[in-house]
């Protein structure tokens, strides 16, 4: 007897059912929503290898704050702002979400290299 419990699903299998779950919902059956069907796959895939490489880049900036390397985390910041206005004006994220994370983000880097 296999086990189908939720525990005994990998993640790998969640992110590939997730990842086809236009399927799985909906079966188009004319050319045209054949084609959406292709075109709304397409652009997920595209629009989550975006937000995993702004995470990304968020997550190094942190790190490089947190380890008191004011240069190197200025550096990263300008790469963490040209990301997040990217991902704003191609309508990834929220503008608002946008500017929230930069100002935070910005106070974060202020605040550590004073008390360094």
């Amino acid at each position: 007897m296999i086990d189908l419990t939720f525990e005994s699903i990998s993640y790998k299998i969640i992110k590939i059912l997730s990842i086809f779950r236009f399927i799985l919902i909906y079966m188009p059956i004319t050319q045209s929503a054949k084609k959406a069907l292709r075109q709304s796959k397409k652009r997920y895939l595209a629009n989550q290898k975006k937000k995993a490489e702004l995470k990304t880049a968020i997550k190094i900036f942190k790190k490089l704050v947190l380890a008191n390397k004011p240069k190197e985390a200025q550096k990263q910041l300008r790469t963490v702002y040209k990301k997040l206005d990217k991902a704003a004006k191609t309508h990834l994220i929220k503008k608002n979400k946008s500017s929230r994370l930069k100002s935070r983000l910005a106070l974060l880097l202020n605040k550590k290299s004073k008390n360094a």
